[in-house]
């Protein structure tokens, strides 16, 4: 295989792709853009700033003038840890405490958005960013890397997005996206099995894989007053048919070409912005992601007869909420603050340690600079703590490695940069 590779179970793994899974649900990622950082994003599809307001709504695109260039990065530092107890019986009777510390990477998110006003009312945009992501590694010494041991899975979009102003009060917008993933997802033998010839740390499955594909967005806002603005989004599901191949003893020992449908769930937004005062503006938002839609992993091996279960999910729709302020405190610095709270995608009954998903909540500040008449400099910081969370592991199909049974926890800080040019 020679392009890019992703995993035939970019499901069953995730946690800091480009970034950490501690960021948003699931393997989703909210951070695109160091401005709306520093409001834990709240209000984010009725905000304007810079040419990234097209990412969550390409309906902003119309309160864009001229030609704007914006590009940053955003740094991630997670620290999520996993531990429990490993229980077996039978051929093998194990009843120990294990460990896996830091298993989320830290990672730098790269962002490019421009726009260019066509004329009074349409603009176009184009953006490069990521919706999806993450990075997990346990090692080998892990009790419990029989379930999962490491997984990544990584994707860029380029998303050209067109604006259209219908009046002073509604504009409308929507855009392409054409998303590029690649990853991996890896268990492994936590201890020697010599009677049956198994190695520690020997692979029981790996999987890689790649695939591109099409989604769209939608966005409207409604300008009520000059002070108040409400912004609405929708983002599609994006369905993947990941190729690449397959090893390890699962598979026989050997290494065999398959697929696997991945479909990376819709969402939508609704979110409002107002003007109090000439210092002091309030901005809310209420996020919806479809992760109900992640029932099961199924590959696809054609040389082991068709359809191959890789791991049962059973996830639920997920929400976000937000809510921020901005404070101009000079003709040039605007401070920023916000919090925010996201729920988690799945049950205590359904938890993975490769993807160790909980409740999050958000503590951000900003700032921006304008350094010129055409220059701002955005800076953000937020605090991300996940909530403690427990989990149960096992695999009915190789009883003999027992059941884990343990806890999450983790907190997450993220630092961005962003640099906006007006032409």
């Amino acid at each position: 295989m020679n392009k890019n590779k992703i995993t035939l179970s970019l499901t069953a793994a995730l946690a800091l792709g480009m970034s950490t899974n501690a960021l948003a649900a699931g393997f989703q990622l909210a951070e695109y853009s160091a401005t709306g950082l520093g409001r834990a994003f709240a209000g984010e599809a009725a905000m304007a700033d810079n040419a990234s307001a097209q990412f969550r709504n390409p309906a902003m695109l119309t309160y864009l003038e001229g030609t704007q260039v914006s590009a940053g990065a955003i740094y991630v530092d997670p620290n999520i840890d996993v531990k429990g107890t490993l229980q077996s019986q039978g051929m093998i009777e194990v009843n120990e405490q294990t460990e896996a510390r830091n298993i989320a990477h830290s990672a730098v998110i790269p962002n490019f958005y421009i726009s260019r006003q066509l004329n009074d009312q349409a603009t176009l945009g184009l953006a490069f960013g990521t919706n999806f992501g993450m990075r997990t590694d346990l090692g080998t010494d892990f009790l419990g890397s029989q379930f999962g041991n490491q997984a990544e899975v990584h994707t860029v979009e380029i998303n050209p997005n067109l604006g259209y102003k219908i009046n002073d009060q509604f504009s409308v917008g929507a855009g392409v996206r054409y998303v590029m993933a690649k990853g991996h997802f890896g268990a492994a033998s936590p201890i020697s099995l010599p009677v049956l010839n198994i190695k520690k740390g020997q692979a029981l499955k790996y999987m890689e894989g790649e695939d591109n594909a099409w989604g769209w967005q939608a966005g409207a806002a409604w300008q009520i007053t000059p002070s108040n603005r409400i912004g609405v989004s929708y983002h599609s599901a994006v369905k993947l048919n990941l190729q690449g191949h397959a090893h390890g003893l699962a598979f026989g020992g050997k290494t065999l070409a398959g697929s696997l449908p991945l479909e990376l769930p819709a969402s939508a937004e609704i979110a409002s912005f107002h003007q109090l005062n000439d210092l002091w503006s309030v901005h809310a938002s209420v996020n919806w992601t479809d992760w109900s839609s992640f029932k099961k992993l199924e590959a696809n091996i054609p040389s082991m007869g068709g359809n191959v279960d890789i791991k049962p999910q059973n996830w639920k729709d997920n929400y976000r909420f937000a809510i921020g302020t901005t404070y101009q405190a000079t003709e040039k610095l605007a401070l920023r603050s916000g919090i925010a709270y996201d729920t988690a995608a799945v049950d205590e009954a359904h938890r993975t340690q490769t993807i160790p998903e909980t409740d999050r909540t958000w503590l951000s500040v900003g700032a921006g600079y304008q350094w010129s008449k055409n220059l701002t400099l955005d800076a953000g910081l937020t605090y991300v703590m996940a909530k403690k969370a427990h989990m149960l592991e096992k695999d009915k199909k190789y009883p003999m490695f027992g059941q884990f049974a343990g806890t999450t926890s983790g907190d997450v800080w993220l630092a961005g940069v962003q640099a906006s040019y007006r032409f």
